[in-house]
């Protein structure tokens, strides 16, 4: 038996193991500069194995044994980011990019170049993106991306990464030297090119299914349930930003990846800065000569701004950063023939010809359909069935036709005429410029999109209310339209396939609290066409209810900003429809109601009050967050990421983080939400 003071003696041996291991495993997997032998480093590791199986009390999470370990999980559970991971505008022309930095300048009020804007310029992974919480320096929680705003925890297998710290160092260049009590850190999971080679080989000599590309390899090895089958994967990650860093301010994003580094994690060796976006756009061009040397996929380079006063400043648009952006490698093309021209009905009945393709791989994927985009493409190109064509994907994702090889037809192929009725309901087309839309308000193609997008995150946020609810509701012919979700009972719901009492009344108390919501949540949720969620925050904004946005004119709607002519049209015929009156009017009959914000834009005693303020949000609150940042935004304020001197409020929802413990250092005036909604409207 060992005395307390053998036993703290023989902890503290242990701790110094466990660090050396982590320091080695830190210059093996890390710096790919290994300081000793393989056969020392497997004695330390099972010197620590001993030592834990001896003394199991002493064991800590972020031992190097405790990699893998867990047991499988039944289903992945939610994490919702503190601050949004925010998905990036992509452009693929130097044109474009140009404009981005003349855009920048001109935020910044720094026309003409007079200022230095640095950028820092970072490949563009084809991975995951992934947020680790390390609270204390010890791995804490990790997750996908998701939506932005919510993703699935998978912490225990991102833990089986052996390129993610499970404790991260101390940081010599701090004053402290002692980690953050919470630091998050954004990167990209991956698999190498060349492991992912040899992957296949192994899952094609056992006869298992094989991957079509690295990212799908990635994609399917970190969402395993079972973390053994994760570990078993050649995953690596990059580091590439923070989140919430407590106790630690970055003055760029450079200094950010200098810290990154220097705490233990794996940082892109292509990564550089520049001070004039002509640097960049040349880098974009070495980047994409030497793209099949890499040992990872790359789509492209990001170029950020490298103040992180001035991405305060410049702030987010919609769901995309104005201070960063995508440049994107031009497209992989193959040829490959035409079987066949079938059409797809969409949400909002336009027609979509598609060419079904001999498969053919591009980019690691085998290409079975490619997008024809509408009647006026196909007509311009002159795709006919039996054709020779390009095939591109376009942003490496989405496949598409780019040309015909005239030369090759033979006089057998066959042209394609779009259909004048609606090949699943069979009501009558209509064509739109280049558009032929199916105007059939039953039309199941429809119907079934649209109570998804209805159901959805960013519209009424149904939950429980899954695809194959949907597809048996309208196969049924339970439902007519979205609203009629309202007027199903639990005996309705128990008739569905796979659903018990318990799910049946989880839906139904889901839907009794979607029906008290906010405006622009139940526009977005209309499906209007053009209108997503930004936008119908916007028209939130300038109408104080539905009434008011039916009875609205083309010059109402045009005189708001990013409210061009073909929404506002979109808009009016919408309204002018006499099935959308019907739906107004089963929607009141079902208890649907909203918040009548009524803020407008034009109101100049609320723009006085906001104008030149900078707000902080901080812990939950009703409105999505994109949507107070918008508001903020119209009304002439700013909304910054973290808090400082120059803030003037923090607006502090349910579960405020460590904003509020800096807004009350600081002696930054803190409201709550309903002080922000009376400020906002305060006249």
């Amino acid at each position: 038996m060992v005395g307390e003071g053998g036993k703290e003696a023989v902890k503290q041996y242990i701790a110094d193991l466990r660090k050396k291991i982590h320091y080695h495993n830190y210059r093996y997997y890390v710096l790919d500069e290994p300081e000793i032998s393989d056969a020392e480093y497997d004695r330390l590791f099972k010197e620590l194995e001993e030592f834990e199986s001896k003394y199991p009390e002493l064991v800590t999470p972020d031992s190097p044994t405790q990699r893998v370990g867990a047991k499988p999980l039944e289903a992945f559970g939610t994490y919702k980011h503190s601050i949004p991971l925010l998905s990036l505008n992509s452009v693929s022309d130097e044109g474009e990019v140009r404009d981005f930095d003349e855009r920048v300048r001109k935020f910044l009020g720094e026309a003409g170049g007079a200022a230095a804007i640095e950028y820092v310029v970072e490949p563009k992974i084809d991975g995951l993106a992934m947020e680790l919480i390390y609270k204390n320096g010890v791995l804490s929680v990790g997750s996908t991306r998701g939506d932005g705003e919510t993703g699935e925890e998978i912490t225990q297998n991102l833990r089986t990464i052996k390129t993610i710290p499970l404790r991260i160092f101390s940081d010599a260049a701090s004053a402290s030297g002692v980690p953050l009590s919470l630091l998050e850190v954004r990167g990209e999971v991956f698999i190498p090119v060349g492991k992912f080679k040899d992957l296949n080989t192994a899952l094609g000599e056992k006869g298992a299914r094989m991957f079509a590309n690295p990212r799908n390899a990635a994609a399917g090895s970190v969402r395993q349930l079972d973390p053994r089958v994760t570990a078993s994967r050649p995953l690596d990650f990059f580091a590439y930003g923070v989140g919430r860093a407590e106790g630690k301010e970055f003055s760029t994003q450079w200094e950010v990846l200098a810290y990154l580094r220097r705490i233990g994690f794996k940082i892109s060796p292509l990564i550089r800065r520049f001070e004039t976006i002509q640097d960049a756009i040349r880098y974009h061009e070495e980047v994409k000569e030497k793209r099949d040397e890499l040992d990872y996929e790359i789509d492209g380079i990001v170029v950020k701004v490298n103040s992180i006063e001035q991405q305060e400043r410049l702030g987010a648009i919609s769901r995309s950063p104005r201070w960063a952006l995508a440049y994107k490698f031009p497209a992989r093309v193959e040829f490959t023939r035409v079987k066949n021209i079938v059409v797809q009905v969409g949400r909002t009945g336009a027609l979509t010809p598609v060419a079904v393709l001999e498969p053919v791989p591009i980019g690691g994927a085998t290409i079975h359909r490619a997008t024809l985009h509408n009647e006026d493409e196909l007509r311009r190109k002159d795709v006919r069935i039996g054709d020779t064509v390009v095939v591109e994907r376009a942003g490496d994702v989405i496949p598409e036709v780019v040309s015909v090889i005239k030369s090759k037809r033979t006089g057998t192929e066959k042209e394609f005429k779009m259909p004048d009725r609606c090949p699943v309901c069979g009501a009558e087309v209509i064509k739109e410029g280049p558009i032929r839309r199916c105007i059939g308000v039953s039309c199941e193609a429809q119907l079934k999109e649209r109570i998804k997008h209805f159901a959805s995150l960013r519209a009424l946020d149904i939950e429980g209310l899954g695809e194959k609810v949907i597809e048996q509701l309208v196969d049924r012919k339970m439902v007519s339209d979205a609203v009629d979700l309202f007027f199903l009972t639990k005996s309705d719901l128990l008739r569905l396939e796979r659903m018990g009492g318990k799910s049946a009344q989880n839906i139904l108390d889901a839907l009794e609290k979607s029906k008290h919501t906010t405006l622009s949540r139940l526009i977005h949720a209309m499906g209007i066409r053009h209108v997503g969620d930004h936008t119908a925050s916007l028209l939130a904004d300038n109408f104080r209810d539905l009434e008011s946005l039916r009875n609205a004119s083309y010059d109402d709607l045009v005189c708001i900003p990013e409210v061009g002519p073909e929404v506002a049209r979109s808009i009016l015929l919408f309204f002018e429809q006499g099935s959308t009156k019907e739906l107004l009017d089963k929607q009141e009959r079902a208890g649907v109601s909203y918040e009548k914000r009524g803020v407008g834009v034009a109101e100049e005693a609320v723009r006085e009050v906001l104008e030149g303020k900078t707000f902080v949000f901080t812990g939950r609150i009703s409105m999505p967050r994109e949507e107070a940042r918008g508001i903020v935004e119209r009304l002439g304020g700013k909304v910054a990421s973290s808090v400082s001197k120059r803030t003037d409020y923090v607006v502090a929802g349910e579960e405020a983080g460590s904003k509020w413990d800096t807004a009350v250092r600081l002696g930054v005036r803190i409201i709550d939400e309903e002080m922000f909604m009376r400020l906002i409207k305060e006249k």
